[in-house]
C-alpha cells in the first residue's frame, strides 16, 4: 500500500521546468530538514513546465517512520486538476448524513494529487484538496494533449518497471535488474495488472476514508471508470459472443464452487491443518526467529531504515508474499495452472524483491558492525538459500506462460 503523507506535510514545492525531471522539497512536521524529491518523468499538463508551491493550512504531527530524506525514484501522476466532491460540513456532521442515508452539501472542488515512486519507500502519495496552492504565471515548457496522453501511458510504465529499479536500487546488480524483466507476454501483462489494481485499491481506500462511507463496490466502479478515462482506454465494448462466453463460464465457475463446498463438507470431520507448501514454513519459520534474535542488538527507539528493521521486515514480507503465492498447495499441483500463473509469478517477484530488501539490511548490518559475524554470516546464507529457492520457482512459472504461448 502506499505511504500517504498529506496530514504531515507543512509545505512544500515541485519543480518542472526542465522536462523530465521533477524536483521537489517537503517540509513535514517533526523534520529539521526538508525531504527532497529527485523523480524522472513529467507531470500532467496543468502542472507541466511550472514550478508549484503549496502550503498546509493545518498540518499534524507525526511524521511517517521510515519515510527517507531523499526520494529518488519516477513520477507516477502529479496534477492539480483533478475534480473530487468536497463535503461543506464537517467529517462528523458527515458521517451522520450517512448513517442516516441522508444528502449531504457539497461542492466540486481541485484536488492536488502528487505521486511517485521511490527506490527507498515505493509508492508515496499527497492527495488533498485543503492545501493552498501558488503556481508561477509563466510555462517554461507546454505539453500538448497528445504529448500528455503519452506521458500518463509513461507513468503507467513506470509502475510496471518500479519494482526492478527497486530490486536494483537495494543492491541488485544490471543482471538481477535484466532477470526480473517480463520474459513473455503474459508476464508483461500480469505486471501490469498487478500495478494498476495497487493503484486502484489506494484510491479506492483514500476515498472510503476521505468521504466517510463504506460502499466500495460503488467507489470501486467510479474509480475504475475514472481511471480509464484519465488514461485514454477505450470504453469497453463487450460482443454478443463474449457475454455468452462470460456466462458459460460463470455458470463453469458456479459449478466448481458447488463441488468444492460438497467436498469441504464431506472433508469437515478431518481435525487436520491444510498442508502449506514448505517454503512458505521455511521462510516464516526463519523470520520469526530473526524477529526474536535481532531484537538484541537493536538501540530503543529505533528508526525503521535501521539495517537490523530492514532485515527483519524484509523477511516478514517476503513470507507473506510466499504465502499470497503458493496458498495451500498440492505438490501435484505444481507448476500452477496457466490461467493463476501470472498472478503466482506477480507475487513470487514481489518475494524476491523483498528477500533482496533484507539482504539490502545485511550488507548496511555488515558495514557497521552490527549484530555479531557468526550471525550475520547464517542469516545471509540461510537467507540466500530461499531466495534460490524462489528463483527455481519463479523460472517454473515462467516455463508455463511461455508454453501457453
Amino acid at each position: 500500500m502506499a505511504w500517504r503523507i498529506d496530514e504531515q506535510v507543512i509545505r512544500g514545492e515541485i519543480d518542472n521546468r526542465t522536462p523530465g525531471q521533477v524536483l521537489g522539497q517537503l517540509w513535514l512536521v517533526g523534520r529539521d530538514e526538508p525531504i527532497r524529491l529527485e523523480l524522472e518523468g513529467n507531470p500532467w499538463r496543468d502542472l507541466a513546465g511550472h514550478l508549484l508551491r503549496f502550503t498546509n493550512p493545518a498540518p499534524k504531527a507525526g511524521p511517517p517512520e521510515g519515510l527517507a530524506a531523499e526520494q529518488f525514484g519516477v513520477v507516477g501522476d502529479i496534477t492539480a486538476s483533478r475534480k473530487v466532491k468536497v463535503p461543506d460540513i464537517s467529517m462528523d456532521e458527515l458521517m451522520e448524513c450517512y448513517r442516516k442515508k441522508e444528502p449531504f452539501p457539497w461542492h466540486w472542488g481541485n484536488s492536488l494529487y502528487l505521486e511517485w515512486f521511490s527506490q527507498r519507500n515505493g509508492r508515496v502519495v499527497i492527495e488533498t484538496t485543503d492545501f493552498t496552492l501558488e503556481l508561477d504565471d509563466t510555462a517554461a515548457w507546454t505539453m500538448s494533449e497528445e504529448e500528455e496522453l503519452e506521458q500518463r501511458r509513461a507513468n503507467e510504465a513506470a509502475m510496471t518497471g518500479f519494482m526492478d529499479r527497486m530490486l536494483l536500487a537495494a543492491g541488485g546488480s544490471e543482471d538481477q535488474e535484466d532477470e526480473d524483466e517480463p520474459q513473455s507476454k503474459a508476464e508483461a501483462e500480469a505486471d501490469a495488472e498487478a500495478a494498476r489494481m495497487d493503484t486502484l485499491l489506494d484510491r479506492i481506500q483514500a476515498r472510503m476514508e476521505r468521504e466517510g462511507h463504506d460502499d466500495f463496490e460503488k467507489i470501486m466502479i467510479e474509480e475504475r471508470e475514472r481511471m480509464r478515462r484519465e488514461r485514454g482506454e477505450p470504453e469497453p465494448v463487450i460482443t454478443p459472443e463474449q457475454e455468452a462466453e462470460r456466462a458459460r463460464w460463470i455458470e463453469e465457475m458456479n459449478a466448481i464452487c458447488e463441488e468444492a463446498v460438497r467436498e469441504a463438507e464431506a472433508d469437515a470431520w478431518k481435525d487436520e491443518e491444510p498442508e502449506r507448501h514448505p517454503l512458505i514454513e521455511r521462510t516464516l519459520d526463519f523470520a520469526v526467529r530473526i524477529h526474536k534474535e535481532a531484537r538484541e542488538w537493536l538501540p530503543e527507539n529505533c528508526s525503521a531504515e535501521h539495517p537490523l528493521i530492514e532485515l527483519m521486515n524484509g523477511l516478514t514480507t517476503a513470507s507473506a508474499k510466499l504465502g499470497g503465492a503458493l496458498g495451500v498447495v498440492d505438490e501435484d499441483e505444481w507448476p500452477p495452472d496457466p490461467l493463476y500463473a501470472g498472478n503466482v509469478l506477480v507475487r513470487l517477484k514481489k518475494a524476491r524483491g523483498y528477500l533482496h530488501d533484507a539482504l539490502a539490511g545485511l550488507d548496511s548490518a555488515d558495514q557497521e558492525n552490527l549484530a555479531t559475524p557468526g550471525w550475520r554470516a547464517f542469516v545471509r546464507q540461510e537467507t540466500q538459500e530461499i531466495l534460490g529457492e524462489v528463483e527455481i520457482l519463479i523460472a517454473e512459472v515462467r516455463e508455463v506462460l511461455a508454453e501457453e504461448e
